[in-house]
């Protein structure tokens, strides 16, 4: 793949406001010049970040967690994950955390498998993914308002399940599919 030049395509931004802070985002109407010279207006959703991690014990079996989300008020499987505590937390530190507070598991082997963004059009939330190896088992401790259920899955079946669309979470998906090309080449 070749680099194309983005010099007639890039913004710069004239004028930021924030318009509301709450609990995970912030939200910033932010006012952009466009490479015609034109103005814009944007909305952006701020997150602090996240990580999330793709556990796989050595019997080749992934722990996921099952959760309830209220913004679309379904239950999903997705691996475990969590945003970071602080802009510019270590996010290794924060997979670390989310892994062992969730499942109770802690691992010796960790790979980067990317960031993501999740949704540029509006947000500014970026998770990095992680595949961990060399799992111990210990004692979970979700946070006070989290309730989950821990479900181990063979790697393959979970491959198999994206491939169906019963997994709909997109850092599962996007994890899953990396990690699996990882172990297996």
């Amino acid at each position: 793949m070749t680099r194309e030049n983005n010099i007639n395509i890039i913004e710069t931004t004239v004028d930021s406001k924030r318009v509301f802070d709450g609990l995970i985002l912030h939200i910033d109407h932010i006012t952009n010049r466009l490479p015609n010279g034109k103005l814009a207006a944007r909305e952006i959703a701020r997150h602090v970040g996240a990580s999330a991690v793709v556990p796989v014990d050595a019997e080749g079996n992934v722990w996921l967690v099952k959760q309830f989300r209220a913004p679309i008020d379904q239950v999903l499987l997705e691996i475990p994950a969590g945003k970071l505590d602080y802009k510019g937390e270590d996010r290794l530190k924060a997979a670390k955390r989310e892994l062992q507070e969730e499942t109770g598991l802690t691992a010796a082997s960790w790979t980067h498998l990317s960031d993501i963004v999740t949704t540029p059009g509006f947000s500014d939330e970026k998770i990095s993914l992680y595949l961990a190896r060399d799992l111990s088992a210990g004692q979970s401790h979700p946070d006070e308002d989290e309730f989950l259920n821990v479900v181990r899955v063979p790697l393959a079946e979970l491959v198999a399940m994206i491939m169906r669309g019963e997994v709909t979470d997109s850092k599962t998906i996007c994890a899953v599919l990396l990690a699996e090309k990882a172990i297996n080449g």
